[in-house]
């Protein structure tokens, strides 16, 4: 194998030390809970009867032996989203493979599953990033009844796959087998869609025929086909080797897809707790499967949100990450993809270059990811870089060619789009924020122009439609943090930031909120820590205060001297927080919650 990068190695070797004891802690743990026999085996006779109950006769003989098989199917099926839909039909073919080998499944539980697309702008925003450990919660509440032998999670979306995955570290001695859904087929070019976008935001275009365009690309059953959260996770899923190699971009409704969970199924019996073969998720995810999972997110220039939600996934598993670490590491990622929107492709179009095979491919080849890692069909990370052929109703695992079948979306790492990775850190006297590079082209790297200051996203889109900011500016968007007021997304700046970089404006967003996973071309320093709720700097920025938002130096500056800052205020929430929409039951998960930099947890200290 090629030589390990000595920045990886370095990283990975300090991400070990620091996360010495939270680490130890977390196996002591785990080893306590370990099995080798069925856990139901351990469970009074009322118990165990509760269990059964309402299973069926022949699943009622094979749970009735000690040492059959059960596995817990944890799902965030709803027919709402069409990320989610498909897996209505999981279940059913999950029981059936399990009963074909002895084995017995049931329907554990179910998550909740928003959209961030159906709530961007929206009160249910205010929601989305707390839903992430509110989804940990649930998954941990379907697998308290200790009956189960491997757990089965059935999820794709933003928040929805870092919950589960939480959820399931807290059951680090079950092993744990993804099972995706697939993204929807190709529907307009999601460049037409973004144009689309910025016309209606200007007024080009009607309500209708904005209408027309979205719904033409938002059309089917699967995940949006855009280069997003979503998708990010599944790139996650499959590098870290909790996925089976090549399923996660395969669209709903093809005859294999049917196939692989049925092979997720047989996988999860054979890393069961009882097997010769078992793998708990908690010996699986360590620091060198976290790393891996950064490196992977830089390479393909995936969601700004796994800056917070692989923190928050590490801490669960006893790692200790945080943003110097995706830094350090981006330096010297390559970026490999070239997917929207950081590029033209879609997902499918990716796929079909190669996809993770591919990617996983290039990156061990160039010893930029840890092959001695465990994964859920083996020991070492290269078997994952192989998909999945259908044959004959079998299917036989395929290994990489190591080419891609189109270099202007998936390049070599000896020939990168860029030598770079697609996220970087900036630091300066206003805090530390994240930046995504990928989609930003490098003239518009650093900007330096006077603040406009905004409480909302409604502020700043009302003095678009003003015609206010027809100038160099940055836009500074406060109270928008964890604590603040959720941290939501603030995507519904996006198209009417275009439009004024596009008509030659040098512009930018500074904020402590977050903004879509497919941010775009506009530089937009997000994250900031501290925030402005916990006295973040960033809350005492005025109107027309020069700030320096340097990508190409890492610097996030206001150019303000010390006394003037000693002399301010804080702005106060002037955008008074609503408890309606059900935001009221989300008040002491702002109270309590963590730094973006700590993963925004609320479910445990992160210290």
């Amino acid at each position: 194998m090629p030589t390990t990068n000595k920045t990886l190695q370095s990283v990975t070797d300090r991400i070990i030390a620091r996360s010495e004891k939270h680490r130890s802690d977390y196996l002591d743990q785990l080893q306590q809970t370990k099995q080798n026999q069925p856990r139901r085996a351990q469970l009074s006779c009322t118990n165990f009867a509760h269990a059964v109950a309402a299973a069926s006769s022949t699943d009622k003989i094979t749970l009735h032996q000690e040492r059959a098989i059960n596995l817990a199917i944890v799902s965030a099926y709803n027919d709402l989203l069409s990320a989610h839909q498909p897996f209505e039909s999981f279940p059913e073919i999950i029981k059936s493979t399990a009963r074909e080998h002895g084995a017995t499944a049931q329907f554990a539980g179910g998550v909740p599953a928003m959209c961030d697309g159906v709530t961007q702008g929206r009160p249910g925003m205010e929601m989305s990033l707390f839903s992430r450990d509110v989804i940990a919660q649930a998954t941990a509440v379907a697998l308290s009844h200790d009956v189960f032998d491997s757990v089965i999670c059935l999820g794709t979306c933003d928040k929805i796959v870092p919950g589960q995955l939480m959820g399931a570290l807290a059951f680090g001695h079950l092993p744990t087998v993804f099972i995706p859904a697939g993204p929807m087929t190709s529907g307009i070019p999601n460049a037409e869609k973004a144009i689309a976008r910025q016309k209606f935001a200007q007024g080009q275009i009607t309500r209708k025929e904005l209408m027309e365009s979205e719904c033409a690309s938002y059309h089917g059953p699967g995940t949006c086909t855009f280069y997003g959260t979503a998708n990010s996770n599944q790139m996650l899923l499959e590098v870290m080797g909790l996925q089976l190699p090549g399923s996660g971009f395969i669209n709903p409704g093809e005859e294999i897809r049917d196939q692989l969970t049925r092979a997720g199924t047989e996988t999860a019996i054979r890393i069961s707790a009882t097997q010769k073969d078992y793998m708990p998720i908690g010996e699986l995810v360590d620091a060198k499967t976290i790393v891996n999972a950064i490196v992977g997110l830089l390479a393909t220039g995936g969601s700004s949100n796994h800056t917070i939600h692989l923190i928050a996934i590490a801490r669960c598993a006893g790692i200790i990450i945080d943003w110097s670490d995706f830094s350090e590491l981006s330096a010297v990622t390559p970026a490999l993809t070239k997917i929207y929107p950081n590029g033209q492709a879609d997902v499918n179009q990716f796929h079909a270059a190669g996809g993770m095979a591919l990617v996983i491919s290039q990156l061990l080849g160039a010893g930029l990811l840890h092959d001695d890692v465990k994964t859920i069909i083996g020991e070492g990370l290269h078997h994952c870089a192989c998909d999945p052929v259908l044959n004959n109703g079998q299917i036989d695992w395929v290994a990489s060619n190591n080419q891609s079948a189109d270099p202007a979306i998936i390049a070599s790492a000896e020939e990168p789009f860029d030598t770079t990775g697609g996220l970087a850190l900036l630091d300066g006297n206003l805090g530390r924020a994240i930046i995504k590079t990928s989609a930003v082209n490098p003239e518009h790297y650093d900007v330096e122009a006077p603040a406009k200051v905004f409480t909302s996203q409604a502020a700043f889109l009302a003095a678009f439609q003003n015609d206010e900011l027809n100038t160099d500016f940055v836009a500074v968007v406060v109270n928008q943090g964890p604590k603040g007021n959720g941290m939501p997304e603030l995507h519904k700046l996006t198209p009417a930031l275009g439009v004024l970089q596009d008509k030659g404006y040098a512009v930018a967003l500074v904020t402590d909120g977050r903004m879509s996973g497919a941010s775009g071309k506009v530089p937009a320093a997000i994250h900031v820590t501290p925030e402005c709720a916990n006295g973040g700097r960033l809350g005492k920025v005025k109107d027309g205060d020069i700030i320096r938002l340097q990508t190409t130096t890492g610097e996030l500056n206001a150019l303000i001297d010390d006394a003037e800052w000693q002399s301010r205020e804080q702005i106060p929430h002037t955008e008074q927080l609503n408890e309606t929409d059900g935001r009221l039951l989300f008040s002491n998960m702002r109270a309590t919650v963590s730094s973006a930099e700590t993963g925004a947890l609320t479910l445990f200290s992160p210290d």
